[in-house]
């Protein structure tokens, strides 16, 4: 049973634990540590493929540390709909290569750690969101497809991250940083 103090106070964990109010896990909550953690590691997954070319959608030759581009292949070749020539336009750009990247291993690290997870929730779904706009409209279903399901779990994920075990929150939250800017949590 994991224990913590009911509010983000800035006792240690020793005054935590005398403290009368505490909170133990319900299985909801470690089920959506669990959707947190795995949705992480899509994203963790996806940067570490694009960075060193795993040979899963990327091979070694195009990954972005031998000079290839993480956004070339799919925003020239999968894009779809009213909106693909927007899209193929930023192929291969160097700034929307290193937005993408940085986003994909930003979302994945917080999302893992249990660090900043509103803002890397919210910063998923507007990943997410530009993906299924890039695919508009996606072929196996007009209306929800991965990345819709994707967003929506990101959501129940950010709203829901104070229950949520297996995390560093509490730890995060307790930075001189994160307490003076609070829209870091």
């Amino acid at each position: 049973m994991l224990i913590y103090p009911a509010t983000h106070s800035s006792c240690s964990v020793t005054d935590s634990m005398t403290e009368t109010s505490v909170r133990t896990h319900t299985k909801a909550d470690y089920v959506w540590t669990t959707i947190r953690i795995a949705l992480g590691w899509v994203f963790l997954w996806a940067f570490l493929d694009k960075l060193l070319g795993l040979g899963f959608a990327t091979t070694r030759a195009n990954a972005w540390i031998n000079g290839g581009s993480p956004t070339f292949g799919f925003l020239s070749f999968g894009t779809a709909g009213p909106f693909a020539g927007i899209f193929q336009a930023m192929a291969g750009n160097t700034v929307v290569d290193w937005l993408f990247m940085l986003g994909m291993l930003g979302i994945g690290v917080s999302l893992i750690l249990g660090v900043a997870v509103r803002i890397g929730a919210y910063a998923g779904i507007a990943m997410m969101a530009l993906m299924f706009l890039a695919t508009l409209l996606p072929e196996n279903n007009p209306i929800i497809d991965d990345h819709i399901v994707y967003a929506v779990a990101l959501y129940g994920v950010a709203v829901t991250r104070h229950t949520q075990a297996l995390s560093l929150e509490r730890a995060w939250a307790n930075l001189p940083v994160v307490r003076n800017h609070p829209a870091l949590q």
